[in-house]
Formats: C-alpha cells, sequence, structure tokens
C-alpha cells in the first residue's frame, strides 16, 4: 500500500474509458467500397479524482455525462480503457444486483456464491444466511433455484445480500428500485444507516436536495470529464447551469 493511502478509499489517475458504437450491420458494398467503421464513444476522459475514506461523495450531471461509468469503473464491473484504479477496503455496489447469481442454483446457494464473490468469508455468511433471508423475503423460495424467481425477488436478494457485506466502500446509483413500497422504505431505512456509519459512500442521483443533506464532497460530470469538485456550492452551480 502507497505512502498516505490509509486515508484513501479511492483513486483513479488518468482513467479514460472508451465504448465502440456497433451501427447496423453494414451491407457488402458498405463494408467493402465504403470502408464502414464502428464508432468510438468517449464515455469518461482522463479523470483523475482522490476520495478518502468516510466521505459521503454525491456525484451529479446530465444524462449521458458519464456518471454511472465512473461507478461501474469504481465498483470493477467494467475495466477502464487507460489509466489506474485503486480500492482500499471491502467495495460492494448497488448497480448491478444480479451479477454473481447463478439461475441453476437455489436462492441459499447464491447466497453463498454471491457472498463469496464479494468479499465475505463463509463462516460470516453463514452467521448472516438468515438475516439476510429474512431482509429479502424470500419466504419458502430460499430453497428453489433462482430461475423460478420473478425479477423483483431476485432484486431483493441481491440487494440483501450486499448490505449484510459490511462494506467500507458502498456504490448507489438512484436507478435502482428494489421490490415494492414497503421493500423500498426498508431499503432506504438501511442505507441511511450506512451514511450515519463511518463508511465511504459513492452515490449518483438527482436528488439534489438529498445530497445537500447527506453529502460533503459534490462531483460534477459534464461530457465525460469532471466540471467542478467541491462542497454544496456545486450544486448551486449545477442548478444554476440548467
Amino acid at each position: 500500500m502507497k505512502k498516505g493511502s490509509k486515508k484513501i478509499a479511492v483513486e483513479l489517475s488518468a482513467v479514460t474509458k472508451k465504448y465502440i458504437l456497433h451501427h447496423q450491420k453494414p451491407t457488402f458494398s458498405e463494408h467493402f467500397l465504403k470502408g464502414f467503421r464502428n464508432e468510438n464513444f468517449l464515455a469518461l476522459k482522463s479523470i483523475n479524482l482522490q476520495i478518502n475514506k468516510g466521505e459521503k461523495i454525491g456525484i451529479i450531471g446530465k444524462n449521458g455525462s458519464g456518471k454511472t461509468t465512473l461507478l461501474k469503473l469504481i465498483a470493477g464491473i467494467t475495466a477502464p480503457t487507460s489509466g489506474k484504479i485503486k480500492t482500499y477496503g471491502k467495495v460492494v455496489s448497488l448497480i448491478d444486483l444480479e451479477s454473481g447469481f447463478h439461475p441453476d442454483l437455489s436462492g441459499e446457494e447464491n447466497i453463498y456464491l454471491n457472498g463469496l464473490l464479494i468479499g465475505m468469508g463463509k463462516e460470516e455468511i453463514s452467521e448472516k444466511i438468515k438475516s439476510i433471508t429474512e431482509f429479502a423475503a424470500i419466504g419458502k423460495f430460499i430453497n428453489e433455484p433462482l430461475f423460478t424467481y420473478s425479477q423483483g425477488m431476485k432484486l431483493r436478494l441481491g440487494f440483501s445480500v450486499a448490505i449484510h457485506a459490511d462494506p467500507d466502500i458502498l456504490i448507489l446509483d438512484e436507478g435502482i428500485s428494489v421490490g415494492d413500497q414497503n421493500f423500498q422504505e426498508k431499503s432506504l431505512k438501511k442505507i441511511e444507516e450506512f451514511f450515519a456509519a463511518k463508511k465511504t459512500i459513492i452515490i449518483v442521483t438527482h436528488q439534489l436536495d438529498f445530497l445537500k443533506n447527506h453529502a460533503n464532497k459534490i462531483i460534477w460530470i459534464d461530457k465525460g470529464q469532471i466540471k467542478e469538485l467541491g462542497g454544496k456550492r456545486v450544486i448551486s452551480n449545477y442548478e444554476k447551469s440548467k
């Protein structure tokens, strides 16, 4: 671990993410006679960022600005095209809740599989499996294969495993919607507990009032770059730009 990293949770150095946009399949003449080419799209451009342990980070910006791409890179869901990303501590993402699940395994087996993948130990999972199951409200389906689950059940199970992993760094995307209203209220209460604890939290949201009350640092992403980074004044500047 590099010098000074004891206080660092996340560090990005010159991180760029490029996607290749595949257009409609070219005709023979387009491909061979017109030199048909796919288009490159730079979602993020040379991002340098340091997030310290315990910080509550809000990421704002217009749709398509690169916010969710930044979350996915930090979470390890996707890899950068260039640059380096370092995280210090257990990272848990509430973005892709179904990742790490296998359709042919039972709910209980998937709890162990998913838990191990996000850094939990087998003994820890065994100690928490009752609480995970009860929070997810899966009921008797816990012993049934995952392919019999509804989409809502799979998302609830993924959410429950993630929040029971006791992460050092929690990554949230407001686009996530888990379960019915009662479960969403229960989930929000649990997330509020994480904000009250000494966890590092990184959240993408358009709910600016929520960030004013919960975040201590704001990152404004615009066209794949950090336009502004600072305190709540960043939110004010963003609102004026609309």
